[in-house]
């Protein structure tokens, strides 16, 4: 399969605990409570959401995103309780080399709950199995601690630090950039690592 066939039909993936969907219309109010905190936004350089207005825009955008082909952004639920408690993106693809970015945020109710630990991977594989990438980079916020614990916890490297890359509320900030290769990925899923 290659990353054009993830947007014939929008992949719907499912762990243990999680459904991972494309986002709808009603998602609204969820993802806004999402964006409109300052504690997720803060860590990836972004103002939070002001309004439903800005949510519902970033919606717009990123339907516009999968429409070109661009990105695919899934929405985390729990398979009882279709309510969006955060996401998950895979973008920047590149098909020529075969990579491709990966980023997600969630409601901090649900932090320290492994709901990233159990998400993150899932579309890992199917970026690396169903889109056959051999690559998938994650930039962070060096300030994001949690975050490049998680990559590497997953098997990503550090491979650099990007100094003052980022500017956000008047400052600069460093980021960390990552690398997964599907090979080591592949070696880790062997072994049972997720």
């Amino acid at each position: 399969m290659s990353v054009d066939a993830a947007f014939t039909q929008f992949p719907i993936l499912m762990t243990n605990r999680l459904r991972l969907r494309q986002i709808q219309p009603g998602d609204a109010e969820a993802l806004f409570a999402v964006k409109s905190n300052p504690v997720v936004t803060h860590p990836y350089g972004r103002t939070p959401h002001a309004s439903l207005d800005d949510t519902r825009a970033w919606m717009q955008r990123i339907h516009g995103n999968y429409e070109r082909r661009e990105g695919l952004v899934w929405a985390i639920t729990f398979p009882g309780k279709d309510v969006v408690i955060g996401s998950v993106l895979l973008w920047n693809f590149d098909a020529e080399y075969q990579c491709g970015e990966i980023g997600y945020e969630l409601d901090p109710a649900f932090w320290r709950q492994g709901i990233m630990a159990e998400a993150v991977p899932v579309i890992l594989r199917y970026g690396f199995t169903a889109l056959d990438l051999h690559r998938i980079e994650a930039v962070t916020s060096a300030e994001n601690v949690p975050s490049g614990s998680l990559l590497r916890k997953l098997g990503f490297d550090l491979e650099g630090t990007l100094r003052q890359r980022q500017f956000f509320e008047g400052r600069y900030e460093d980021q960390l950039y990552f690398g997964l290769l599907k090979d080591k990925w592949l070696k880790s899923a062997a072994s049972g690592i997720p």
